[in-house]
């Protein structure tokens, strides 16, 4: 393989863990625990970041409604750059947080599939961000678009990338968690990934049918996935 990572222990120093990285032609020496500890840092905090920007923005907006219209909505408009930093953003963040399971997971044997499905989950907000979407959630002949332009098109593409990999990496992190011995995270895993799917299918027909609740069906829906997520990392920087 041309990528190879190599551990090892320097029990005398007391620092913990460092790992040299062979790419190619160069190698590079770094701390691995400190970087841990960074990444993970970016995966605990981004929810609660996502989470408090889009209710903030959400308040300030004359006419929006928080109980029917989707969280992307929030993007559309004058101070619609917020939320779009705040997908991007955190986008970012996740990416970073991404690495850090990836490093973190060793102690649960490893894991491809995580940080690979947390990445995607990644690509998806940081799409989002970049393609702002065209539906506000509200019926109306003059909010609601006769045919539906490319970037809400792909923005719609985007928040599937959002939450089809959350979902399946609830179930992911359940069996590494099992197979551990770790009872609590595994049925607390399970039971995120059941909530997780419940939610996202009750809020996609909420908005199809332009439901009222539709839009705090979604809110919910989020939170779930993103405590699950910030709680994650907190326990894998417990561990270090």
């Amino acid at each position: 393989m041309p990528f190879k990572r190599y551990c090892y222990y320097k029990a005398s120093s007391g620092r913990g863990s460092r790992a040299m990285f062979n790419s190619g032609s160069f190698n590079v020496l770094i701390n691995d625990m400190g970087i841990q500890q960074i990444l993970l840092f970016c995966g605990m905090v981004a929810g609660p970041l996502f989470v408090v920007v889009f209710l903030i923005e959400g308040s300030l907006r004359s006419g929006y409604d928080v109980m029917r219209q989707p969280v992307s909505a929030v993007a559309i408009g004058k101070r619609g750059w917020v939320q779009r930093t705040n997908f991007i953003l955190v986008g970012i963040l996740m990416f970073a947080y991404a690495f850090g399971l990836d490093m973190a997971l060793a102690a649960y044997g490893g894991s491809f599939w995580i940080p690979f499905l947390v990445g995607l989950y990644a690509v998806g907000l940081i799409g989002a961000g970049i393609f702002v979407t065209d539906k506000t959630g509200i019926p109306s002949k003059e909010t609601a678009p006769k045919k539906r332009d490319v970037g809400g098109t792909i923005h719609d593409l985007c928040s599937l990338i959002v939450f089809i990999p959350l979902f399946i990496a609830c179930f992911v992190f359940a069996n590494l968690f099992a197979v551990s011995g770790s009872l609590v995270w595994h049925i607390y895993s399970v039971a995120t990934g059941i909530l997780f799917g419940i939610g996202f299918i009750l809020f996609a027909k909420g908005f199809a049918r332009n439901e009222k609740f539709a839009g705090l069906l979604q809110r919910l829906t989020i939170a779930i996935g993103w405590i699950w997520l910030a709680l994650i990392a907190a326990h894998l920087l417990a561990l270090i």
